[in-house]
């Protein structure tokens, strides 16, 4: 206790004699001592203060008026630091052409994948935005944010994201192309026309695309650049297919008749064309799909045109425009019986601007039903009697008037011999199925083709309008060699206008075994 008592005075009289004491143990010198040293330091801070402050303004001047990026800039995790806008805009473009934008984005759905080229979308970054952006930094701002910017740069480093843009549109349409493409796509109702039978199937339910979601998904794998090492995700979405609309199946298939005729002012052939119905009414035809499970089949009928575009009168054609013919022996009956076959097929044909005329399809096979008898033909090097024997004859004064009336050959064929009816590189040969003669109307206007099988005489005639100018045909032909086995020709076609020579052409070369 007196310990502590003692320790009490002792405080005491510490505590009362402070002042006294202090200034009694601390000298003169030592209070002028203590003043430099606050001086000095004073004076080291405030020079410390002017380097720093004038190192700052330095850093800051240095840093705003440098014409390269701050260190520690990436974009895209490249590296930029140091380099001109120029060097950074080539750098990151070169390296985003070569390892981005000729990636495909890839995508899936369960197993199915396809993918999308970034040309087809579109799809473009906006590298010169972000190569400014970098540049920038420390250089726009104030002084104190400069070099913060600057210091944070180096220290912890800045990346840059460039922004992209894409075509929406464009990346809709391949969104929903796709949805027709998915193993388990819906499958929507159809229909087709089956000769008399128009058929309706039914749809099942299926996945679509969704449009939106996907599109959503494949704009954020572009921006974090995921698409070049995953794929993405297709989101789809249930759908029932759409139920077949009778009425509006009737009017897309309904077609009516449509009657030929022309007109002179200006001159204008309008062709006939066979329409088309159903041959049940509407109200039955619904009655069988609503009962029909899968597929219906309604029966349809063609509706044929009073008049046909063969029917049109000659007034629509009034110009001669090429004739030509052929003698044949009228002693021969089942030949004679073939020629006369084949040409009323083809008599009265109109052909309009554009339009081919295929022998074989016009002519048609060549059988028994048909009414064609057997007659001598050529095959295998030889003369044999064949069916539609003669028909070639037809084809071949049809040929030499369609050379005259100065129409387009498309496809020609000569025979193994020269044919007693023409010279070489005269001749038209045809084989139903493998052979034909075809040529074009290649003149401005429709022209009508007659012909005529009457004593002894196989003549075409083909009409039309006179065009300007109207040139006059000269066709001739030459062997141009001949040897123990073969000859060979080659036939000419001329145009002459006001008898002066304008054009003349080639229309095919011949090779011919002889007898």
């Amino acid at each position: 206790m007196l310990i502590e008592e003692e320790k009490v005075e002792i405080i005491e009289d510490k505590d009362k004699n402070k002042n006294n004491v202090n200034n009694q143990l601390i000298p003169e010198n030592q209070i002028h001592n203590s003043n430099n040293i606050l001086i000095i330091f004073s004076v080291f801070l405030s020079v410390l203060i002017a380097i720093f402050i004038i190192l700052f303004i330095i850093f800051s001047f240095y840093n705003a008026n440098k014409q390269t990026i701050s260190q520690g800039v990436y974009i895209n995790n490249i590296n930029i630091s140091g380099l001109s806008k120029e060097q950074a805009l080539t750098k990151v473009q070169d390296y985003y052409n070569e390892n981005i934008l000729n990636k495909d984005i890839v995508l899936i759905h369960n197993d199915y994948e396809t993918y999308i080229k970034p040309s087809e979308i579109e799809l473009t970054f906006d590298i010169s935005d972000s190569v400014d952006y970098a540049y920038n930094i420390g250089k726009t701002n104030g002084i104190l944010k400069n070099n913060y910017d600057v210091l944070h740069a180096l220290i912890k480093g800045i990346n840059i994201d460039p922004l992209f843009t894409l075509n929406k549109d464009s990346l809709s349409k391949i969104l929903e192309k796709t949805s027709s493409e998915l193993p388990d796509k819906v499958i929507e109702s159809s229909y087709y026309i089956d000769g008399n039978t128009l058929i309706i199937t039914k749809g099942k339910t299926g996945n679509i695309v969704n449009v939106s979601e996907t599109t959503n998904k494949i704009e954020s794998n572009i921006q974090d650049l995921s698409f070049l090492s995953n794929k993405t995700d297709i989101a789809v979405l249930p759908k029932e297919p759409d139920k077949p609309n009778l009425e509006e199946i009737h009017k897309k298939i309904y077609k009516k008749a449509v009657n030929a005729s022309f007109t002179k002012n200006p001159y204008t052939v309008y062709p006939s064309s066979v329409g088309l119905d159903f041959n049940i009414s509407l109200e039955e035809a619904q009655k069988r799909l609503d009962k029909s499970k899968n597929e219906c089949k309604i029966p349809l009928k063609k509706l044929y045109p009073k008049v046909t575009t063969n029917d049109i009168g000659m007034d629509a054609f009034p110009n001669l425009l090429a004739t030509f013919s052929t003698n044949y022996s009228a002693s021969n009956v089942n030949r004679t019986t073939n020629l006369k076959l084949a040409a009323s097929k083809i008599n009265g044909t109109v052909l309009l601007p554009g339009e081919t005329f295929s022998y074989n399809t016009v002519v048609g096979a060549r059988t028994i039903a048909g009414g064609y008898k057997e007659a001598p033909i050529y095959q295998n090097g030889e003369t044999i009697d064949g069916l539609g024997g003669g028909i070639c004859q037809i084809s071949t004064t049809l040929f030499n008037c369609a050379l005259l009336a100065n129409l387009n050959i498309k496809e020609l064929h000569n025979h193994q011999f020269v044919p007693s009816y023409v010279g070489a590189g005269r001749d038209a040969t045809v084989v139903y199925g493998a052979k034909d003669f075809k040529f074009v109307n290649s003149r401005k206007y429709a022209i009508k083709i007659t012909c005529s099988v009457s004593g002894g005489i196989a003549r075409f005639n083909i009409y039309g309008v006179k065009e300007k100018p109207e040139y006059k045909v000269s066709i001739s032909s030459r062997v141009t060699s001949r040897t123990a086995s073969y000859t060979k020709s080659v036939t000419y076609r001329t145009l002459y206008s006001k008898g002066q020579k304008v054009k003349s052409e080639v229309v095919y070369y011949c090779t011919y075994k002889n007898h």
